[in-house]
């Protein structure tokens, strides 16, 4: 029996040495993203802090609504609604996360009275003037990119936690991003920091996911999301409030008819 157990845990230690860093890159990933199965729906408001390089601020308000989609081969729905300032008001974005394929995203445009689809060849652009690119709205679902670990190290938002920095790289066609690097704790499975390389594969942007708060069902989310553009020192934070969980929302809430409806 000793004997056994002795090869048992030889056999253990070579199955691990023999991951790759991409195999444990994808289990990273994977275990982060299915953390976060079971919620059904989601509600949310929060405010955008749009700041320019001198410090300049300008303030939004938004309504975010989230179905999530169970099946790994097809990416959730998002509903984002604008509140306030009336120069945006009214203002939709619907989204509906792919994998392999360039997300389906409308925008809702109030003053025009017309909905514009987003062509794959804009996504990587800067959604109503944020740090925040349009393909950033949609659902970060778990097989649209590959992935490579690369380190364990302290986490960025909180030393005392040891983040998985993973490389992980859009499987996707029109991505404006030729890599990202994400940190994941290790204690929770969050994403703590992502940063963002262009197409050229030079530093664009980092984000940074700060006040995590855990929900009923282990359901965490962050409360506070800051993007920073190292190229022209702009900033957009995004403040969330409390979150709603298993709101009844079905697939008929995130139609692209409903865009010319919300008020």
């Amino acid at each position: 029996m000793k004997k056994l157990i002795i090869l048992a845990a030889v056999l253990f230690s070579i199955g691990v040495q023999a991951q790759t860093p991409e195999q444990k890159g994808f289990d990273i990933a994977a275990r982060s993203d299915r953390s976060d199965r079971g919620f059904e729906s989601s509600e949310v408001e929060m405010t955008m802090v749009l700041r320019n390089a001198a410090g300049t601020e300008i303030r939004r308000t938004l309504l975010t609504n989230t179905l999530e989609v169970p099946d790994e081969s097809l990416g959730d729905k998002s509903l984002i609604l604008f509140h306030t300032p009336v120069d945006v008001e009214g203002t939709a974005l619907l989204s509906h996360a792919q994998i392999l394929k360039p997300d389906n995203q409308w925008l809702f445009l109030p003053a025009l009275k017309r909905t514009k689809r987003i062509s794959s060849a804009n996504k990587s652009g800067p959604f109503v003037g944020s740090e925040f690119a349009f393909e950033d709205f949609t659902a970060q679902e778990l097989n649209k990119f590959t992935y490579k670990f690369l380190r364990e190290e302290p986490c960025p938002q909180d030393a005392s936690l040891t983040c998985d920095v993973v490389e992980r790289y859009p499987a996707y066609k029109k991505s404006g991003y030729k890599k990202q690097v994400a940190w994941t704790d290790q204690k929770d499975y969050q994403v703590r920091q992502v940063e963002f390389y262009d197409r050229r594969g030079d530093k664009l942007k980092t984000l940074s996911l700060e006040d995590y708060r855990e929900y009923p069902g282990n359901v965490w989310r962050t409360h506070k999301m800051v993007m920073v553009n190292h190229k022209t020192g702009k900033s957009t934070d995004l403040l969330y409030s409390d979150y709603k969980f298993k709101t009844g929302l079905a697939d008929k809430d995130f139609k692209k008819g409903v865009l010319s409806s919300l008020r």
